[in-house]
């Protein structure tokens, strides 16, 4: 079957999933025409396809133990100098998304391939000259927004270079 790269992540609801992909594209990066605005849990990670299965039971377990929870997005940040990227910051629901990322290494089948600790944000703008990366950090600056969290979604990169939606999973606890 051989090996296949993975990501989780929690979709932005409209509309502003479609107001932070479109702040993306305006930005120039070109990643926002394959990957819509998003949360990441798990950054792209390469595993074997024949775990997929054993990946999705424990995805489901992992959204059956959360409850759903609101996320406050409130103005922007930057990774810079480290990396070049521009992101609007996750100013409430932090610790929920936290929690998810912990839960969703805790997979044997998953090893990351992480660089950099883990720190909730939406990117929109990454790997494009400054320019470009200071006038999304300044558009974006006041930006506000809340909306429900009440699941995530594992995706599949396949070979157009577009991440598919592979499963979704709501999350279902009551404590």
């Amino acid at each position: 079957m051989g090996r296949t790269t993975i990501g989780v992540a929690i979709d932005i609801p409209q509309p502003w999933g479609g107001e932070l992909t479109a702040a993306r594209l305006a930005a120039g990066d070109p990643v926002a025409q394959h990957v819509p605005a998003h949360v990441t849990l798990l950054g792209p990670t390469e595993v074997e396809a024949a775990v997929l299965p054993a990946i999705d039971s424990h995805l489901a377990a992992v959204a059956r133990a959360h409850r759903a929870f609101t996320v406050r997005l409130r103005g922007t940040g930057t990774f810079r100098p480290i990396t070049q990227v521009v992101f609007v910051a996750v100013a409430a629901g932090i610790g929920e998304c936290e929690q998810l990322h912990t839960a969703v290494l805790a997979s044997t089948a998953i090893v990351p391939a992480a660089k950099f600790p883990y720190h909730p944000h939406v990117t929109i703008a990454q790997n494009v000259d400054p320019a470009r990366l200071d006038a999304a950090f300044a558009d974006l600056a006041g930006y506000e927004a809340a909306f429900a969290v009440d699941g995530f979604t594992l995706f599949e990169h396949d070979d157009g270079g577009r991440w598919r939606p592979h499963a979704e999973y709501r999350l279902t606890a009551e404590h």
